[in-house]
Order: C-alpha cells, then structure tokens, then sequence
C-alpha cells in the first residue's frame, strides 16, 4: 500500500513537471509569434512614411506646376494689352495736291504712313499750320467725328486740308510750307506746300483754311 502511494506520488509529481513544461514552450512559442507579428508592423510604419513622402513630392510637384502655369497667363494678359499712340518719329508724313480743278476750293492730302516696326493707334484732328509770307496760319477743325485708326506697320491713313483758291487776281498771301503735328504729340514736322501757290488776301471774312480728322483724305473729307 505504501508503495502504490509513493507510486502514485512520483507519477503526479511527473506529469505536473511535463504540464510545466508544456506551459513553458507554449509561452515561448506566443513570445515567437508576438515578435514575428511585430516585424511587419515595423515594416508597415516605414512604408506609410515612405508614402508620405511620395505625397509631399506630388504636392510640391503639383504647386510649382500651378506657378508655372501662372506666369505664362500673365505673359499672356501683358502681350493682349492696348496699341500704343503712334508717335512722330514713328510716321512718315506726306503731302500732295487733291485738288479738282474747277472747285472754289483747294485740297491738300496729309498722309501719314506707320513706319515704327509696331501696330499703333491715331485717332482726332493733327494740328496743322500754313506757312506765308505774313506769318503762321492755323488751320480750323472741321468738326466732323473723328474715329479711332490702329495702323499696322506698313499702313498709311491721310487728312484732308481744304483752303481757298486765290482767283483775285493779286498777289494774295504766298505759301510757303506746311507745318504738321500728329495728333496727341508736341513733335512737328515741316513739309512742302504742294498746292496753290497763294491765298487770297481777306478780311477775315472769306473761307477758312480748314483740316478735317484722321481718315478724311480726299476731295471734301
């Protein structure tokens, strides 16, 4: 009977010891796994960042993009701005006889011709001045509109001068050049009067040397 008891003692003590054993690599083999499960997550983290990245980059990418884009819209919007005024220095300015023979009045066509290598605009009345032998003679708008003219280079556009014929007889006032301001400028430029050679002398009375606008070349505008 005893010896069953230490029999069965020995046993129990055994199988407690396999049972902790049993315990043991189990808990080992939960530590192996939980460290294997971490690994990826490890990896995981470096992945996101590196996606993060890549988002930044496309941001960046994206912005500068945008810039760029910007730019070339306000190259854009600077090219499409207005004609500037023809000037002077740009023009070329002739004068030759229109007159009809026959009408109580003379004509002399003004023409100015864009030489400036760019478009540009004229529009109004050009000041204009007859020189005589009694002095400057300025010559009176008509009043008729005047409209607005883009000359490409290259283009010409004329006015008309109207003045009265000397058939008096007399001497009457002798011409002698025709002074010729572009409109909106300060800058003349002196020609020859290729009309009549004369105007009759008045009172002030008679018909006025007149200049009608931009675009009124020809006999009577």
């Amino acid at each position: 009977m005893r010896i069953n008891k230490i029999t069965i003692a020995a046993l129990a003590v055994v199988a407690g010891l396999s049972l902790t054993a049993c315990q043991n690599d189990d808990a080992a083999t939960d530590q192996s796994n939980s460290s294997a499960a971490s690994t990826p997550s490890s990896s995981n983290d470096g992945s996101s960042s590196g996606g993060s990245a890549q988002g930044a980059s496309k941001d960046s990418t994206g912005k500068n993009t945008d810039e760029g884009k910007g730019t070339v819209a306000g190259t854009g919007s600077d090219k499409g701005g207005t004609t500037g005024k023809c000037r002077t220095d740009e023009l070329e300015v002739t004068a030759t006889d229109h007159t009809v023979e026959g009408d109580p009045e003379g004509m002399v066509a003004v023409e100015f011709t864009n030489g400036g290598g760019r478009d540009c605009a004229i529009s109004g009345y050009a000041g204009v001045d007859l020189k005589t032998n009694a002095g400057s003679l300025p010559a009176e708008r008509t009043g008729e509109q005047a409209p607005s003219v883009t000359l490409k280079d290259g283009e010409s556009v004329a006015f008309a001068v109207s003045y009265p014929v000397n058939d008096s007889g007399g001497s009457g006032v002798r011409i002698t050049g025709l002074v010729v301001t572009p409109p909106d400028e300060t800058k003349s430029v002196t020609l020859d009067w290729p009309g009549a050679a004369s105007l009759p002398v008045t009172d002030g009375s008679g018909t006025p040397v007149q200049v009608g606008p931009i675009g009124s070349a020809g006999q009577g505008g």
